[in-house]
């Protein structure tokens, strides 16, 4: 798969997570955070905001036979994290394996989810 359908399939994970209810955000891991912070400061008065596919982290097999995808999401308290997680990893699961199929590739994914922080229902606005 070229890099652009790499991005493409960062964008389909990340999508897919953030549709699950109780998922208020996508956390990037700690390289990329480094990375943003080591950045030279923004000259203009923008708001610096990360990208939500910066909480997926996709890797290829190392045998070539399927995808790993890491989700990294914050949750809003009130519910059931394992459930939320639950559903998270299956829509992710199917929005790749749906994906991958409309390019006439069939291949294994596995998907794990991080859950990095659960915030108040006030924080998550």
């Amino acid at each position: 798969m070229t890099a652009t359908r790499t991005t493409t399939l960062l964008d389909v994970a990340a999508e897919a997570a953030l549709a699950v209810p109780g998922v208020v955000g996508l956390q990037p891991r700690l390289a990329h955070r480094l990375a943003a912070a080591a950045a030279p400061t923004r000259t203009d008065t923008t708001p610096h905001r990360t990208s939500p596919e910066a909480g997926i982290h996709a890797d290829r097999a190392p045998d070539g036979s399927g995808w790993h995808i890491e989700a990294r999401c914050v949750l809003v308290e009130g519910r059931r994290a394992l459930d939320i997680a639950r559903n998270v990893h299956d829509r992710v699961g199917a929005a790749i394996l749906s994906h991958l199929a409309a390019f006439g590739v069939a291949e294994r994914v596995t998907v794990e989810v991080t859950v990095t922080r659960i915030t108040a229902r006030h924080d998550a606005a």
